[in-house]
C-alpha cells in the first residue's frame, strides 16, 4: 500500500520561509516523478514543481527562483523549500508521486502566508 506523509506547513509572515517534507513508502519502481501541487481558495489545483527520478525540475512560473524542489531517494523523502513567500502562496499544498500512468497523493498540508 501506498503511503506518502507530508508535514512543514504553517503560518509565516510574507517573505518568510518554509520547507515542505513528504516521505512515502510502498513504491516498488525506482522511476518515478515527484511533485508538489497546491490549491487555493476557490481555485482549482495547480502544479508548483516535479522533480523526475532523471533529475529535471520544472517549476510555475509564480515560484520560479523562490521555491526549490529536492528529493532524498534513499529515504523516499522529496522537499519544498519556499523562500520569499507571498500571501498569493496561501495554499493548501499536496505532495505526489507519478509511477507510469497511477497518480499518489498525499493529504495535503496548510500553508499561510500572512501579509
Amino acid at each position: 500500500q501506498v503511503q506518502l506523509v507530508e508535514s512543514g506547513g504553517g503560518l509565516v509572515q510574507s517573505g518568510g520561509s518554509l520547507r515542505l517534507s513528504c516521505t512515502f513508502s510502498g513504491i516498488i519502481f525506482d522511476i518515478y516523478t515527484t511533485g508538489w501541487y497546491r490549491r487555493a481558495p476557490g481555485k482549482q489545483r495547480e502544479l508548483v514543481a516535479v522533480s523526475t527520478s532523471g533529475g529535471s525540475t520544472k517549476y510555475a512560473d509564480s515560484v520560479k527562483g523562490r521555491f526549490t524542489i529536492s528529493r532524498d531517494n534513499a529515504n523516499n523523502t522529496v522537499y519544498l523549500q519556499m523562500n520569499s513567500l507571498k500571501a498569493e502562496d496561501t495554499a493548501v499544498y499536496y505532495c505526489n508521486v507519478k509511477v507510469v500512468h497511477t497518480n499518489y497523493w498525499g493529504q495535503g498540508t496548510q500553508v499561510t502566508v500572512s501579509s
